[in-house]
């Protein structure tokens, strides 16, 4: 990315059945979810929202290699879309273990997303 025009962040938890990709989701739609960018194509070339590129970093606690990449790439409307996974986030316990939900154990995964918006 040449040029970063602004970093939306947000965070995404899955409580009950350990699934990555699901708390990778709900922190991308943290961070973009609030925002409204009406004047962003004036700063893309050609004014054209097309031309945006957008990087997903994801701070992932566990199972880093089971997030679906291309999933997350859909969450975000316009552009080139690129997803990097590095370690952070947190896993810890959800207190209880819930067959109904698909848990495995008793954790819960915490993601926090950085969502960088450019050319």
């Amino acid at each position: 990315m040449e040029k970063i025009i602004f970093i939306e962040t947000g965070t995404g938890i899955d409580v009950h059945g350990q699934n990555v990709t699901k708390a990778c989701l709900r922190a991308v739609e943290n961070a973009i979810h609030y925002n409204s960018m009406p004047g962003i194509a004036e700063y893309l070339p050609e004014n054209n929202l097309h031309n945006m590129k957008v990087n997903v970093r994801l701070a992932v606690p566990i199972d880093k290699e089971k997030v679906d990449v291309e999933l997350v790439k859909k969450e975000i409307p316009y552009g080139t879309v690129t997803v990097e996974v590095i370690d952070g986030g947190m896993a810890t316990t959800s207190g209880i273990v819930l067959e109904e939900k698909e848990d495995k154990n008793d954790l819960m995964y915490i993601v926090n997303a950085a969502v960088e918006v450019g050319y």
